[in-house]
């Protein structure tokens, strides 16, 4: 039990930057104990603030069980109010992302207006906006045909987070293993030719996001089709040809 309630402490966290000490630091033991507290003070500072742990309360807290004492929480009762605090800042959390979807899909929304009204775009039945810069004369890849690219993709604000072109390596995938937005938009388009996307949050990530796109996010690609590249054939077939 002791050793479960202080490992429940040190997970959890707060800071003793507040907490005022006149304690000696002259012996080894003294020293040590210093040490140990702030790092399990550092610990715990990293998830609770000074508005939500009363300090004199976990002070007291780790001084019963650390001294073998009575506590005066049964170790079920720790669990619960442990439990709720992780429930609410979790349902925190949570608002604080739907409000931020929420927002992303607005300006999201009001961007691909205004990229709708540019010159030159067009809007597919989807809502994938496109336009050409190169219109190519090779042939069109089908969705289940593996395609070559080079691509630079940016978010609404013009944040670069991806490009093959600065990998300065092209890249090879099958068409109908990408986002919804891709494998619709490469197909309008011929070997050679360079277009730009505008992809609504719902043919990319949607509301969930992934890595540095946020949720609800629309996105624009610079993507440039060099070839479609075709299955080899077997090598029974390839020896009786």
């Amino acid at each position: 039990m002791k050793k479960t309630i202080i490992a429940a402490l040190v997970m959890s966290s707060v800071s003793f930057a507040n907490a005022e000490t006149t304690t000696d630091l002259t012996s080894k033991e003294q020293k040590l104990g210093y040490g140990i507290g702030a790092a399990v003070g550092g610990n715990v500072a990293q998830s609770f603030n000074d508005t939500e742990i009363d300090i004199d309360a976990f002070i007291a807290g780790f001084k019963d069980i650390f001294q073998g004492n009575e506590p005066q929480m049964t170790q079920e009762e720790v669990q619960e109010v442990i439990q709720a605090f992780q429930q609410e800042k979790m349902a925190q959390v949570q608002a604080e992302q739907a409000k931020l979807a929420e927002e992303q899909k607005a300006k999201s929304d009001a961007w691909l207006a205004e990229k709708e009204a540019e010159d030159g775009v067009e809007k597919t039945e989807s809502g994938l906006l496109y336009k050409v810069i190169t219109q190519g004369d090779g042939d069109k890849p089908a969705a289940e045909d593996t395609v070559k690219v080079h691509y630079a993709g940016t978010l609404i604000d013009g944040t670069e987070f991806d490009s093959s072109y600065k990998r300065n390596e092209p890249i090879s995938f099958p068409l109908n293993q990408v986002i919804p937005g891709w494998t619709e938009g490469l197909q309008l388009m011929s070997v050679g030719s360079k277009y730009e996307l505008y992809i609504p949050s719902d043919l990319a990530y949607g509301p969930g996001g992934t890595g540095p796109i946020p949720a609800n996010s629309a996105l624009k690609f610079v993507v440039e089709l060099l070839d479609i590249e075709k299955p080899e054939a077997p090598a029974e077939e390839t020896k009786a040809e």
